[in-house]
Order: structure tokens, then sequence, then C-alpha cells
């Protein structure tokens, strides 16, 4: 695993994202940022990957991740998303949203816009009645939180106040959201539920609810399929990855023994949606192959305990969609691997780009492999 790089960083990562690249570009990405939790003093901070443009002889990249920039974050980061190629949205555990700039001809961040107690318990002046902020997810110029006191807000990035709030959206806390169309998102709950919302209605219901069955285990993450919209992951308190299609039913159309702890993020490869990568309270980050083609090619990162796991693999050649949404996934090809075998702390975040996978842990340390599909 020599084209992974590690940074310690003395402070614990919960969140990782890439820099979204040019839609022209064709180089791999080249900066990230990162949010800490659980310290003194949290701290947003802008990475460079490191010395991408130099591999050696054998074809390995040198050089660890370096800090370009960082600024002071009130409360933990519970979420962040970058708006644009300069500007990042981040979420709060006190309940406000802020939008930091980037500036890259003197490499500082500066606090850009802010949205005190965007979301909050008793009423926005009292002093203590913030409320965390989980989740956000952007769609330039428009942003969407969600929090602990089950509230949806819809801000613009150039208006002071939300464009709409949904107040009593939840009962319980809604963890994470994501956009499934512009005009349409997607929350889950710590009930185990999936509710779509779609924005151009003024009710203030869901316009359609799915749950698990049974247990009403908390969701944490969600993620949908870049190319069909329909498909959707999601990751939760137990482990599990739950594969659902929101266009038929209410409850997932398959559900994945996974991780051994919380899942705390899930993400399909943004152009390369065969490919699914879930982390975990348990240490683990995993990937999650369903390109037909498993069996052909080199198997790599066959490492740890119990990384690999090859599910039969069937004769025809399935197609990406039906292997998402294959009733029993282990008829079709998938692949699974352990990325880090021998991690014991959480990883929080995870994020993909391109041939590049970032990821932040509990153990002070981030992590840029540059060779995903070596």
């Amino acid at each position: 695993m020599e084209d992974v790089s590690a940074k310690f960083v003395s402070q614990k990562i919960s969140r990782t994202r890439w820099r979204p690249l040019p839609a022209a570009a064709l180089q791999p990405p080249d900066l990230f940022a990162t949010g800490s939790w659980d310290n003194e003093d949290n701290r947003i901070s802008i990475w460079s990957a490191g010395d991408l443009g130099n591999a050696d002889l054998n074809g390995e990249y040198h050089g660890e991740p370096h800090l370009l920039c960082d600024i002071q974050h009130n409360g933990d980061v519970m979420d962040m998303q970058f708006l644009d190629q300069e500007r990042i949205v981040v979420a709060s555990s006190t309940g406000t949203v802020t939008i930091f700039r980037h500036h890259q001809n003197n490499q500082t961040l500066s606090a850009n816009h802010r949205w005190e107690k965007a979301h909050y318990h008793v009423d926005q002046d009292t002093s203590c009645g913030g409320a965390a902020c989980t989740g956000v997810v952007c769609n330039n110029p428009e942003i969407v939180t969600v929090g602990e006191d089950g509230r949806i807000n819809l801000f613009r990035a150039d208006q002071k106040d939300a464009v709409r709030t949904i107040d009593n959206a939840d009962s319980s806390t809604l963890h994470a959201v994501t956009f499934l169309r512009t005009t349409e998102i997607l929350t889950v709950n710590s009930i185990g539920q999936l509710k779509i919302w779609d924005l151009r209605q003024q009710r203030n219901e869901p316009s359609q609810i799915f749950s698990l069955a049974g247990d009403r285990v908390p969701l944490h993450c969600v993620d949908r399929h870049p190319n069909q919209q329909h498909i959707v992951a999601t990751g939760g308190q137990d482990g599990m990855l739950s594969i659902w299609d929101i266009r038929q039913g209410t409850m997932p159309v398959s559900l994945l023994n996974a991780h051994e702890a919380e899942m705390w993020e899930v993400h399909f490869h943004p152009s390369d949606p065969d490919h699914l990568f879930t982390c975990s309270e348990d240490g683990s980050l995993w990937h999650w192959d369903t390109s037909t083609n498993v069996s052909e090619k080199p198997s790599f990162l066959h490492q740890g305990g119990r990384s690999t796991a090859y599910l039969s693999h069937s004769t025809i050649n399935q197609s990406v969609v039906s292997a998402w949404l294959s009733n029993d996934p282990t008829k079709d090809r998938m692949e699974i691997t352990n990325l880090i075998p021998n991690q014991t702390l959480s990883v929080n975040s995870l994020d993909v780009l391109g041939p590049c996978l970032v990821y932040g842990t509990d153990a002070e340390a981030i992590y840029v492999n540059r060779q995903l599909f070596a």
C-alpha cells in the first residue's frame, strides 16, 4: 500500500472532502479540506494532496499532504461540502452554518457568511438553544441543512435569511441529506426512515417515506447513485449497507452485512458508480466493487482479516444497475475489500474523486490513497 500517504494532524478528523475539479479538468484532484471534532480548538483546514505530479520509476507517489491554511471553527464540524472551487459550507454542533472562502492567491481562509443557530431546540435567541446541524448538501447556489432539531433549512449562498424552513420536518434527529434532483431532497433519520421532500411544494410533509423493516435502526448516512437517481445507499448504527430503489416499495431492495459498528459515511464513486465506499466506527473502510469484470482484473489490496469477500460470481454479465438492485446481491459479482486492515479507531469520513481517496480518523490522522484502481 505504498500509494497511501498518512499525515498526523493532532486533531480528530470528522470530515474530509476533495475540492471539486473544473468540468474539463484532466488532472487528479489536488486539494482537499478537513474539519475536526472533539478538540479544544476545532479547525477547518485546506491541504495540498502532496507531490501528485511526480511518480518515481515504479509509478509510486511520494510526499505527504501538506497544510496550506486553516481557520478556527466554533463547535465540532458535523458535516461539510464544497459549494464551488473556493467556498466550503460547514455544519456545526452549535447549530450554526458557515460558508468559508479559500483565498488561493494568499492561501488563507475566511468566514464568508454565517447563519447563526440555523438549528435550535427552544428558540434562536436563548444562549444555549443551539441544536447540532448534522448534515449539509449543496447545489450551488442552494444549500440544504438538517439537524438534531428535526428541521430542514434551504439557504441560498447570496441571501442573508433562509429561503425556506420546514420547522417540524421530523420528530426525530435528521442525520443526513442529499439532493435527488434539483427540487427534491432525501433525508435519513434516527428511527430508520428515508423521506423525500419536494421543495416546490409548500406543504411541510414529505412526499414519500421509506423505512427499514422492524427495528428502527438509526440511519447515519446516505448517498444517491450519480447516474441512476432512483438508487440510494444508506448506512446506519448496525453497520449494514442498505440499497434502495425509491421508485418501488417502501423498504430497501437489499441489506448487505458490512461493518461491525456504526457506518458513518457511504459514497458512490461520482464517475464510476460500480464502486461504492463505506467507513465505520470499527476502524474499517470498505470498497464495494460490482463492476462486471471483477474476475478478470487483478485483485488489489487484499490484506487483513475479513477484508475480501468474493460473493459467488454469476456467469451472465449483469449490468451495473441490476448489480446494485438485485434482491440477492450475492448472486451478482461483488468484491469487497477492506482498504485499512489494521486500523483500530473510528474512520469518520471519506471522499472519493477520480483515482483518489481521502479519509480521516479518530487516530488524529488523514490518509490519501492516490491509486485506488491501480
